[in-house]
């Protein structure tokens, strides 16, 4: 079934397809886990032919900033800069991809949306549903010539909100695992709970062999949405998946970057329980 909005996910047999064919395409390796954020090895060992690999933590956020959550946004400038160093060209369309529940090729595919790089979609169903030989070791492009339109990602091409606009929103999805959701857990964060009037949606709910679901079964499982929706987690990243998925029923939400770690590290801010 096609879904409303064919410009954010991209099937593996579509990739393959242009390749084939021998149609301009650059790919974007983003292996990223909790357990293990930096996805390097993984990436020498087997990827799609052609891939770049890009570093999450080192390209996709700025840790140099404070108070904005444990991956805050970087600067259009530094996007830019790196995207020439992966090979990003004008005019050029864009394949981001993944191996862990499409945490690092949302991630991806928001940030560089964001700073106003067009065409770029994210592979349905990840690594894992590529069929076609893969390639080993590095791949060393030529420097691109993409330019980004945004500085400021926090006011890009797609929508942010602050912490209060997050709290004020008329829905409120939280992306989380249900149990770091009611405050049973919290492995990453120091302070266990939720934003109070959170509703809870784990990315991972909207999978299904690690694709997204059809267009149906996407939209039950985000349930009742409106205009003013807003999506956090615990830090952006897999949020990224969830707006990714409303944008790709024509549903425009918002992120709130800095999430659960910017919202919890403020003691002056109500947390629930549940």
């Amino acid at each position: 079934m096609e879904r409303v909005n064919e410009h954010v996910f991209i099937s593996a047999d579509e990739v393959a397809r242009r390749l084939d064919a021998g149609e301009p395409l650059t790919l974007l390796d983003v292996r990223w886990t909790l357990a293990e954020p930096d996805g390097t090895q993984a990436y020498q060992r087997g990827h799609l032919p052609g891939a770049v690999y890009v570093s999450l933590e080192d390209e996709l956020s700025d840790h140099a900033v404070t108070g904005r959550g444990r991956h805050p946004l970087p600067t259009g400038a530094a996007v830019q800069a790196a995207a020439r160093r992966w090979g990003v060209r004008q005019g050029v369309p864009l394949v981001v991809y993944d191996d862990w529940n499409r945490a690092g090729s949302a991630r991806a595919w928001w940030v560089l949306t964001a700073a106003g790089i067009p065409q770029v979609r994210i592979l349905d169903g990840g690594l894992r549903a590529w069929s076609g030989e893969l390639q080993t070791g590095t791949v060393d492009p030529d420097p691109g010539d993409v330019v980004v339109t945004h500085d400021d990602l926090y006011a890009g091409a797609l929508r942010t909100v602050t912490a209060d606009a997050a709290a004020g929103a008329d829905v409120l999805l939280d992306a989380r695992a249900p149990e770091r959701y009611r405050g049973e857990v919290e492995p990453v964060d120091p302070v266990a709970g939720h934003i109070p009037g959170a509703r809870n949606l784990p990315s991972t709910a909207l999978l299904a062999d690690g694709a997204l679901l059809p267009e149906q079964e996407l939209r039950e499982a985000l349930g009742e949405t409106g205009e003013d929706v807003a999506v956090y987690c615990g830090s952006g990243v897999t949020a990224s998946l969830v707006v990714a998925a409303l944008a790709s029923l024509g549903v425009d939400a918002a992120l709130f970057p800095g999430s659960w770690s910017q919202w919890s590290s403020d003691p002056t801010r109500p947390v629930a329980r549940k």
